[in-house]
């Protein structure tokens, strides 16, 4: 698929670290030219962005729509189109589901600005050049990365834990919507062994115990299923739960 990819262009937002940096990683390893991106980590965009032949790097805070919309400008800009669009960044608040005003009406709204609202602004913004890149055999493409909260009653806050299942309907309404040009997905990771989690003792732990595989996911094992997801020409609408099994107990 390499040489296939090699005039094609995705944008990762949330890429310089965690799952969004290993998924970047494998676009590039499939032959897609990269498009960085971060809220604040610009030394290391940079950098990544240095290290792949045409990649570029945007720096842009996505609770902010207005600077949302500027990213997709300044890719399209900075590339002349857009196939792929993953909407990786995303951010959480750990708050116990019994304490009820703790999850105040401002931390909604900052999770769902940035978990629901921004990917729906850089989707709306980048629809007519994913249309225009689009062809038959292999029609453009959007992944979200969401959450196994956004599946079960699980999660860090039940804000966050909203966020995510909202995130998830709204992929396979505009999976409905946008096609048969532009196709929609979502994965939805459990655990996933990255720096934010390395102080989670308690999901540690949970997924050790009983999970079937018995541990969280490697940041490049999401990037697998978003790399299968932006292969095909066929599926849309699926939300691919990978949360090693724990679903199942």
């Amino acid at each position: 698929m390499s040489g296939e990819n090699s005039k094609r262009v995705a944008l990762v937002t949330g890429s310089t670290s965690g799952i969004g940096k290993a998924i970047a990683e494998q676009l590039a390893n499939d032959g897609f030219t990269l498009a960085f991106h971060s809220r604040a980590s610009v030394d290391e965009g940079t950098t990544l962005a240095n290290t792949y032949r045409g990649a570029t790097y945007t720096q842009a805070d996505l609770s902010d729509q207005t600077q949302a919309a500027h990213l997709i400008q300044d890719v399209l800009a900075l590339h002349g189109r857009l196939d792929v669009l993953i909407n990786s960044a995303g951010i959480n608040e750990v708050i116990p589901h019994g304490a009820l005003k703790a999850a105040t009406p401002d931390v909604w709204r900052q999770l769902y600005e940035v978990n629901v609202i921004a990917p729906w602004t850089l989707i709306a913004e980048a629809e007519n050049a994913l249309r225009e890149a689009s062809r038959p055999e292999q029609p453009s493409c959007v992944v979200n990365i969401s959450s196994h909260a956004g599946v079960r009653p699980k999660g860090a806050s039940i804000p966050y834990a909203a966020s995510k299942a909202a995130l998830n309907h709204v992929t396979q309404l505009l999976a409905l919507s946008l096609s048969p040009a532009i196709r929609v997905n979502a994965v939805a990771p459990g655990l996933v062994d990255t720096p934010m989690t390395q102080a989670w003792v308690e999901a540690q732990q949970l997924w050790k115990e009983r999970s079937p595989m018995g541990r969280g996911a490697k940041p490049s094992e999401i990037a697998h299923i978003v790399s299968m997801l932006v292969a095909s020409s066929y599926l849309t609408g699926e939300i691919i739960l990978s949360d090693g099994g724990l679903n199942l107990v």
